[in-house]
C-alpha cells in the first residue's frame, strides 16, 4: 500500500497522461449534465460482481461517451472482469475529481464488442500499458456500458442527487461482431 499523504503524484504511471474523455453531444438532454461532469475524469473505477458475490473494482480509462450516453472502454477478452460480466451484466462506475469536487456514480448494462473501426476510433497511446499488443491484438475487445442510472455528490448541498435514470432496462448479447462490410 502506498501512502500519498495529502498529495499523490501519478507522474511516471499510466494514469499520469492528461487526457479528457471524448464526449459527444447528447441526443437526450437529460444526459448532458452527466456528460459535462465526466468530460475531464478519464479514469473510472469499474465494479463487477463475481459468481461468488464478491465485488471487484479496478480502474479503466473511459474513452468515449457517445451521443446515446453509452460509455466506451477497451480491455482484453481474457480479463477476469469479462468472466464476471458474463455472470452479472450490470456494473457500477465511480468517477472522482477532487480538485473540482466532482464525484459521479453510474450503473449500466455491459456489452462486449469486436469492432475494428470503433477500436481504431477510440485507440489512444495511453492504453498501451494495459494493451501492449495494441488494437491489432486479438485479445482486445470493446466494453460498452449503457448507462441506466447516474448520480452525483453536490458538495454545496452535501447530498447525492440524481443525474439520469433510464426509462427502461435491457439486457444485451455478450459479444457482438459488426455486420460484414458489403
Amino acid at each position: 500500500m502506498v501512502s500519498c499523504g495529502t498529495r499523490c503524484s501519478l507522474k511516471g504511471t499510466p494514469f499520469a497522461t492528461p487526457e479528457t474523455v471524448d464526449i459527444h453531444p447528447q441526443a437526450a438532454p437529460e444526459l448532458a449534465s452527466l456528460a459535462a461532469r465526466l468530460g475531464e475524469i478519464e479514469i473510472a473505477m469499474l465494479t463487477t460482481e463475481s459468481a461468488a458475490g464478491v465485488l471487484h473494482s479496478r480502474p479503466l480509462r473511459t474513452l468515449q461517451m457517445d451521443a446515446e450516453g453509452a460509455l466506451w472502454f477497451m480491455t482484453t477478452i481474457s480479463s477476469p472482469k469479462i468472466g464476471e460480466i458474463d455472470e452479472h451484466r450490470r456494473v457500477s462506475l465511480s468517477y472522482c475529481r477532487p480538485v473540482s469536487e466532482t464525484y459521479v456514480w453510474a450503473c449500466g448494462i455491459t456489452q462486449i464488442l469486436r469492432d475494428e473501426a470503433k477500436a481504431r476510433e477510440l485507440w489512444t497511446p495511453a492504453l498501451r500499458p494495459w494493451l501492449a499488443g495494441g488494437i491489432d491484438d486479438p485479445e482486445v475487445v470493446l466494453l460498452k456500458v449503457t448507462v441506466e442510472e447516474a448520480e452525483y455528490w453536490d458538495t454545496q448541498r452535501r447530498a447525492v442527487l440524481p443525474l439520469y435514470r433510464a426509462a427502461h432496462r435491457s439486457e444485451h448479447a455478450r459479444i457482438q461482431n459488426p455486420p460484414p462490410s458489403p
